[in-house]
């Protein structure tokens, strides 16, 4: 019997199509036998990778994580062990960067089996009952925040997130400067928007991740019957999953022009240790796999990456047109720097970020820290390659 590890994040999304996945592999394949761990979703994003290589041979991760994985080779690339043509078809049929985001140094790193990025949820019977449509524009979603009709996720690996966006917004691309990860006049106007958004929703927002937005929304009468930008869930729009199906969209506008959110997802890694790296790499092809991903995939709970998926109708008349409809937010999704160092600025820089928006400490001093974090980050990835 061959004998594989995974582990991944715990939630229905993250947890049972590999599950399901898992089954079918081994039905297909009696020799194999894969088993599933699942981490909290805190851990799945900040839990240092070469840890759980050394006990895991599947790893469940998001692509910032590549370029330091890459330069430590804790895991294995995907062209030593699968046919060229299958990882080289990821980048042309997933939805926007989804199969790009794991290509780092001219290898691929992950299988992408998973989509999403920042994007509004409501609930129409509640804004029905505030008589208000979905905000179209930044100002509208204040004043819809101003009358308690807003949710956000807050949590400090939130709102770093949410500082990006705004700062794309603005017209800033983040850590394109080596000096500055933005200009101090464009992160001081983003972190003073932000603070006033949190300012005006409830005071909870700031301990919530993104399942926890889900979860209020969809369960209860209130507070709150909008949140403009989390990363997406479709089992919350999904028929039989919760008790209030929400409805899904793009971002309200910056002004007149479509806000862009920062892209997740997740991809399917070898760890360099797994002693079975074929059948591991088979399983993460069937994974990824158009037909896979499109249906057992999807009948599981997963948010699937390949883009068949996403345009499938009835994937779309199940889940409250959730895939369609935030289709355009995905493909537009900015991808964070992935070289070594950058998780460096992203594990520091969110507690700074959260403190300002929070009103802990000044939005000034917010921004020295963040372009002193962003020039070790930079000093980091030079002592990686020299």
């Amino acid at each position: 019997m061959i004998q594989l590890r995974g582990i991944t994040w715990n939630h229905t999304r993250g947890f049972t199509p590999l599950v399901a996945c898992a089954q079918r592999f081994s039905e297909l394949h009696p020799e194999v036998d894969i088993t599933w761990t699942r981490r909290s979703l805190l851990e799945f994003g900040e839990t240092p990778v070469e840890e759980l290589a050394n006990r895991f041979d599947l790893l469940v991760i998001d692509h910032p994580f590549i370029g330091y994985a890459a330069r430590k080779e804790i895991f294995r690339p995907l062209e030593e062990i699968l046919l060229a043509d299958t990882v080289a078809d990821w980048a042309q049929t997933t939805v926007g960067a989804s199969g790009a985001s794991y290509c780092y140094a001219g290898k691929t790193w992950a299988a992408p089996i998973d989509a999403a990025c920042p994007v509004a949820l409501w609930r129409p019977d509640l804004l029905d009952r505030l008589r208000v449509e979905p905000p179209r524009n930044w100002a509208g979603l204040l004043r819809l925040a101003a009358r308690g009709g807003v949710l956000i996720p807050g949590m400090h690996t939130d709102a770093i997130h949410h500082f990006y966006m705004l700062c794309l917004a603005l017209g800033a691309e983040p850590g394109a400067e080596e000096e500055e990860f933005v200009s101090e006049t464009i992160s001081t106007q983003a972190l003073g928007e932000l603070a006033q958004l949190y300012g005006m929703v409830p005071e909870a927002c700031q301990r919530m991740n993104p399942i926890a937005v889900h979860e209020a929304l969809a369960s209860g009468d209130g507070p709150g019957a909008y949140c403009p930008f989390a990363f997406g869930y479709s089992n919350y729009s999904r028929r039989g999953y919760v008790a209030h199906r929400l409805q899904a969209g793009v971002p309200p506008h910056w002004r007149e022009a479509p806000m862009r959110t920062t892209l997740g997802g997740t991809g399917l890694a070898v760890a360099r240790g797994c002693k079975m790296p074929e059948w591991a790499g088979k399983f993460a092809a069937f994974a990824a796999s158009r037909e896979v991903q499109r249906g057992l995939y999807w009948q599981a709970g997963g948010q699937p990456a390949h883009r068949d998926a996403w345009i499938d109708p009835v994937n779309n008349a199940e889940s409250n047109r959730y895939l369609s409809a935030t289709l355009p937010a995905v493909e537009a999704a900015w991808v964070r720097p992935r070289f070594p160092g950058y998780l460096h600025f992203q594990d520091h820089a969110a507690p700074v970020i959260h403190a300002a928006v929070c009103g802990r400490q000044s939005i000034s001093t917010a921004v020295e820290q963040l372009n002193r974090l962003w020039r070790e980050a930079r000093r980091l990835r030079l002592s990686h390659e020299n």
